[in-house]
């Protein structure tokens, strides 16, 4: 057989190049997106002292760290949407998951439900304010709504919550459709158009109170960017198709995925049964081991209504178990087990990245990833933000990079409202390697 020529897998070499962006970008947005996630924090965290009061502050810190886009909750549907809430649009009083007598507020341990309330914004006033002193310091917004997972538990009325949910579920994605367009009318009406990088008609549809994106959903889309078409229109997966990448809706003018790798940290969650609602015989003994010394029953701590239990993704469980755990043990038990997952995250988060790349290359549309790398993790946790966390982040950003990402998180747990926020020197160097790109 010398001098033969062989044939072996002829035709099903690699697809598409991946050198530059999986799909084009307009001419007036930047090249790259350091993303930073401010979600619907910019408006629960805004009391006297609280890091989004001064959002003129807050943006000159987040510039400063090298970021050039935010993402956020925009809450088109209270803001711009035609359910009756206008007075709560421009008068909403803002508080957290409510109070424990005898042991503070609900949430204090967690990530984002860590908020206290107490005060009134009119919120639609802010929203403008916000695109424009974006735009001010150079930076773009990415506009999403978490409307049906968890932003009106952030209200001390229910009528926000009780509105969105009276909508059919067949009918939920027309009513954000209609208060999405009409959010990027007035911003046009403003002069903002060009600070929006892209719009999101539902944050996670897949982990949300919402029906499948295919049909109703689809339509949405459609219908935003046929009439604002200037702007970038799309919807984002909590957990990418990453199997099945075709399921993926063809619709989406933004591949937006979020690439979570929770590997350790699911199994601990599978230990201590943190994420259920209401078992018998939470918390168990596992969960026990890892509390603080002063933690109160369950029942002695109670929990908040049963109203913004249902306004929300997480659950009573959980909002115990984090406002009452130990870091340090929390911590120590994920880095004692790190080691049984660490090749199976790395792999997680570089297979996820190319997958959903590679998909949007062919679809011809740009990539950014919304969130990622590792997790929820309690609020004083530093897994994430400690060297296995970081590690990780950055093997998910150099992918992303090399693959033809448009735009990305750091983490998501890197922005104003989280203790990650004080490394600075992390973010500067990330956020410049990603710009250099």
């Amino acid at each position: 057989m010398t001098g033969s020529t062989r044939f072996l897998g002829s035709g099903h070499e690699p697809g598409p190049a991946t050198t530059g962006l999986t799909g084009p970008v307009p001419d007036h947005l930047p090249g790259r997106l350091t993303v930073c996630l401010w979600d619907f924090s910019w408006y629960t965290r805004a009391a006297p002292g609280e890091p989004y009061r001064d959002l003129d502050e807050a943006f000159a810190q987040t510039v400063h760290r090298g970021y050039n886009a935010v993402r956020i909750c925009a809450a088109p549907v209270l803001l711009f949407g035609d359910l009756g809430l206008d007075g709560l649009a421009t008068d909403l009083p803002v508080e957290g998951l409510g109070t424990s007598p005898g042991y503070g507020s609900y949430g204090q341990g967690t990530r984002w439900y860590d908020a206290a309330g107490g005060y009134r914004l009119d919120l639609r006033a802010r929203f403008l304010e916000l695109v424009a002193t974006a735009r001010r310091h150079g930076v773009v917004v990415i506009l999403a709504s978490w409307e049906y997972q968890q932003s009106p538990a952030f209200a001390a009325d229910p009528a926000w919550f009780e509105a969105l949910h009276a909508v059919p579920l067949e009918e939920r994605y027309a009513v954000l459709g209609r208060a999405t367009s009409r959010m990027l009318e007035v911003l046009a009406e403003h002069g903002l158009a060009d600070a929006v990088a892209f719009t999101e008609i539902h944050n996670e549809v897949d982990f949300s109170l919402l029906p499948a994106l295919a049909g109703a959903g689809e339509r949405a889309v459609e219908q935003v960017a046929d009439e604002h078409p200037g702007q970038l229109v799309t919807a984002s997966y909590g957990k990418p198709p990453h199997l099945d990448m075709a399921a993926a809706s063809p619709t989406l003018q933004v591949a937006q995925f979020h690439v979570y790798a929770y590997g350790v940290l699911d199994a601990l969650q599978q230990q201590i049964d943190i994420r259920g609602a209401g078992d018998e015989g939470f918390p168990n003994a596992t969960l026990r081991g890892l509390l603080r010394q002063d933690a109160p029953s369950l029942a002695e701590y109670g929990r908040p209504a049963a109203w913004k239990l249902e306004a929300t993704v997480v659950t009573d469980q959980m909002v115990y178990g984090y406002d009452w755990i130990d870091p340090r043990r929390w911590d120590g038990w994920l880095y004692a087990h790190y080691g049984e997952h660490r090749l199976a995250m790395q792999r997680e988060i570089t297979s996820r990245v190319v997958a959903v790349t590679a998909w949007a290359r062919r679809r011809g549309v740009p990539t950014v990833i919304g969130e990622g790398w590792v997790g929820y993790t309690p609020r004083d946790g530093q897994f994430e933000e400690g060297p296995v966390g970081t590690d990780l982040a950055e093997l998910g950003v150099a992918t992303a990079l090399e693959h033809g990402v448009w735009g990305m998180v750091l983490s998501s747990n890197a922005a104003p409202h989280h203790p990650m926020w004080a490394d600075v020197a992390w973010q500067q160097r990330v956020t410049g390697e990603i710009l250099r790109a």
